[in-house]
């Protein structure tokens, strides 16, 4: 489960990162693998929870999950610390008139422990723009909450060559240059992924993951080496082993598949593999 002050737990090597630079120390911390069941779940699916719950056990990595904000309280009984459970995105603002938005310290209140800011359907569909992420994210660490900060290029970005500009554009736009490792994971979701059931290569993944760890340090030094890199985009049973043993992956962010339990376990499972 994720404790207080840490993602993490015992490092572990990084394949091909050690060396490059003086910067770079080869290590990456104990993986986490949330799922964001997006707008989806009500009372009933709570049960997933449960079992979730007896399934988890001494899991290899740390488990999150984000279910819609109108059951994360509830959830919170429900789980009973079994794992992590987490809000799906926040108001910048403490309080005040914001008709249907929610705070990241109402989040905190409801039993939250992090919050994903800046999804791709966030940016897509509400127009969040890089400083709004960025002040999501400051907001999450207002309210003792983790953020998730996402970034990923659309199909035609990747197709135009421009897949590594546009990922280190939102690294440097919406990262604020206080995050740490305690605070703050980045989900690389490239946008043509998410719910399509296609998925990049393996070498893909792995190459930007690297960029994403060059980028990161670039930005916010050697502090960066230990902050996770969480991959997303039709992650699933089937292939989560292998994404998960890539180099520089530290876990995963789930969508679909984390509705089931039965599949979420898979995929926690694989962290093991």
């Amino acid at each position: 489960m994720i404790g207080a002050g840490h993602w993490c737990g015992k490092p572990r090597p990084i394949k091909g990162l050690a060396g490059i630079s003086g910067l770079f120390r080869g290590l990456l911390m104990r993986q986490l693998v949330a799922g964001n069941w997006k707008m989806n779940g009500l009372s009933a699916d709570l049960a997933e929870l449960e079992a979730l719950k007896g399934g988890v056990g001494e899991a290899a990595c740390d488990v999150l999950v984000c279910p819609p904000a109108t059951l994360i309280a509830r959830a919170t009984w429900a789980v009973k610390g079994a794992f992590a459970l987490g809000g799906q995105d926040c108001h910048a603002e403490i309080s005040g008139a914001f008709t249907g938005e929610v705070s990241a310290e109402m989040l905190k209140d409801a039993g939250a422990s992090a919050v994903i800011v800046g999804h791709s359907e966030r940016r897509q569909y509400s127009g969040e723009t890089d400083a709004i992420v960025a002040s999501k994210a400051k907001a999450a660490w207002r309210a003792g909450l983790k953020a998730i900060i996402c970034i990923g290029e659309t199909e035609a970005q990747r197709q135009g060559g421009e897949a590594n500009m546009v990922c280190q554009g939102q690294l440097a736009g919406s990262v604020p240059a206080d995050a740490t490792a305690d605070n703050t994971a980045i989900a690389y979701e490239p946008v043509w992924a998410i719910g399509t059931g296609r998925t990049p290569t393996s070498d893909d993944i792995a190459a930007m993951h690297l960029h994403i760890r060059r980028s990161l340090v670039e930005h916010l030094g050697p502090a960066a080496m230990g902050m996770l890199i969480l991959y997303g985009g039709s992650v699933k049973p089937s292939n989560a082993a292998e994404i998960l043993a890539l180099p520089d992956v530290g876990g995963a962010l789930v969508g679909g598949a984390s509705l089931k339990a039965k599949d979420f376990l898979a995929i926690i499972a694989a962290c093991a593999k």
